[in-house]
């Protein structure tokens, strides 16, 4: 066989180790680029974005509103005002669970979770989300609404309930999202806050007063 031909065959073969030897480094390395795909399945999907049209649906929206009649798994059940926040057409005045330091501290944890980007962590609307949006300037962003001022704390607290349920202009609806409970637990958080925001010394017992700094 000729010389410059088994030089050929060998190069040849050396080139198909290549693919095997690649392989092998990046399988025992780490890299921060991501992984090559082949057959994308499900990861990557077309998708609409939160807010837009849809021209395939009747109504114009992508999103699609909840069937009526339908009750979320683990809902059924409970009173009316319970569940929706009203008794018959009016708003309940009064939180239908007793106010207790685990309801509380439910509802900080919920609160700081889904409501804090957007009201704040005091709920006074002062949010990292806010201070961006109004730095960019778009002229398109609506400000959160403040908790603490004196027209939500005049809200029924049905009203609040209905407004974490359903949405109220550009705040989405948080019902499928966030279970009856916990939304009752975040209106009660909500009403400590309005009170840290308002309260006076006159409002703290005699006997804890020495406990403020």
């Amino acid at each position: 066989m000729p010389k410059p031909l088994i030089y050929t065959l060998a190069v040849l073969a050396a080139l198909t180790l290549l693919p095997l030897a690649y392989l092998a480094l990046v399988r025992s390395t780490d890299s921060p680029l991501p992984r090559i795909q082949v057959v994308f399945d499900m990861d990557s999907q077309p998708r609409y974005g939160a807010q837009t049209t849809n021209d395939f649906f009747a109504d114009g929206l992508s999103a699609r509103v909840q069937v009526p009649g339908t009750v979320a798994f683990g809902e059924a059940g409970g009173d009316e005002a319970y569940q929706t926040g009203k008794r018959d057409t009016t708003w309940v005045t009064r939180l239908p669970v007793a106010i207790t330091a685990p309801l509380l501290e439910r509802g900080r944890e919920r609160f700081n979770i889904i409501c804090s980007s957007c009201h704040g962590l005091l709920g006074d609307g002062n949010s990292l989300v806010h201070e961006r949006a109004r730095g960019l300037g778009e002229g398109t962003w609506s400000p959160p609404t403040d908790l603490t001022s004196a027209a939500t704390i005049d809200r029924a607290d049905g009203e609040l309930f209905d407004f974490i349920t359903n949405g109220v202009r550009k705040m989405p609806a948080y019902g499928p999202q966030v279970p009856v409970a916990d939304r009752w637990a975040i209106v009660a958080y909500i009403r400590a806050l309005q009170r840290r925001a308002t309260g006076t010394l006159k409002d703290v017992p005699e006997d804890q007063r020495s406990n403020l700094r």
